[in-house]
């Protein structure tokens, strides 16, 4: 199949890329380079083009003889989507339908969406299974959301098949230390305790040291990016017109952040300052997945079960790339 992957200049979508073209498949990404990095991808494979640009859209597909397209482009920061919900809405609704219907235009029917833990909101029961109900608790989570039920409906009624990845915290980089975390502003743990680790913050804010966890701070899954762009040439290979699946993407094992700054300060040998600050409105106390349901349908299990092993590979591309792609 000829992939077109859309948003693969980014974080997730560039390690996709690079397991796509040693698997063999011809592919093409297709970015506007905004948030995402031009180093991070071949040249020769990037198309420079606009979520919005439905003519662009159109002629890429026919022209490159699509016959599958990943979906990574998405803004993806919480507290951004709140104070900008119509830039997410802009973006995420409005620029996947678009994409949606350059597809129906050249009869490309088969989608892997990237999708996001933050559909089910504030969990009643841990871990997280895909019957769990959904009910985001802000702007990114429902623009996410809504994307599902568009799927769904396009899916019922012009034969659509797709496979929606519900990824809960990305985290790591290529152990070939060359493509990894480069985000502006950056709000992701690991990358924030390296960057420290570094010298280059004074200290990370832990927001939260009251929740109902063992050491007082929020739980969260967090799986290798590699291991997330298998899972999505997993999903490829299964997604036909008629296919509608709705997947998980996690470990099953929760690590706090009091363990992660523990686990980071081993691996880089340095001491990270921190600071204590007030919870974030609607962080959960725990997000761990169940994905039992990903790895029995897709025949797929995640590589790095090691939280240390995940920082090891982060820290491999801090350490080498101080101010990320510029370096």
């Amino acid at each position: 199949m000829n992939v077109l992957v859309v948003g693969g200049a980014g974080y997730v979508g560039s390690h996709a890329v690079r397991l796509l073209t040693r698997a063999g498949y011809p592919v093409w990404v297709y970015d506007n380079c905004q948030r995402g990095h031009r180093a991070a991808v071949p040249a020769e494979l990037l198309i420079e083009g606009d979520l919005l640009d439905h003519q662009k859209l159109v002629d890429v597909l026919r022209d490159k003889s699509i016959d599958a397209v990943m979906h990574f482009a998405a803004f993806a920061l919480v507290g951004e989507s709140v104070s900008d919900p119509a830039g997410y809405y802009q973006n995420n609704v409005v620029g996947t339908l678009t994409l949606l219907n350059a597809m129906r235009t050249t009869n490309v029917r088969r989608m892997v969406f990237s999708s996001t833990c933050a559909t089910y909101g504030i969990p009643q029961s841990v871990p997280i299974s895909e019957e769990h109900a959904q009910m985001p608790v802000n702007p990114y989570g429902f623009t996410k959301l809504c994307i599902e039920q568009a799927l769904q409906d396009y899916a019922h009624a012009y034969d659509l098949g797709f496979v929606a990845l519900r990824y809960f915290n990305a985290a790591g980089a290529s152990p070939d230390g060359d493509l990894g975390e480069d985000h502006t502003p950056e709000s992701h743990l690991i990358p924030l305790l390296l960057q420290t680790a570094l010298g280059q913050r004074k200290h990370v804010t832990i927001f939260g040291q009251d929740y109902p966890t063992a050491d007082g701070t929020c739980i969260r899954d967090y799986i290798h990016v590699d291991d997330l762009g298998t899972a999505h040439i997993k999903a490829l290979e299964q997604v036909a017109p008629g296919v509608q699946l709705k997947l998980n993407l996690g470990t099953g094992r929760g690590t706090s952040v009091s363990s992660a700054i523990e686990t980071s300060e081993l691996v880089t040998g340095r001491k990270i300052p921190t600071v204590i600050g007030d919870r974030r409105a609607g962080d959960p106390p725990e997000l761990v997945a169940d994905s039992r349901r990903a790895q029995r349908q897709l025949d797929w299990e995640p590589q790095y079960l090691d939280f240390k092993q995940i920082v090891e590979t982060a820290w491999h591309w801090h350490r080498t790339h101080p101010h990320g792609y510029a370096t």
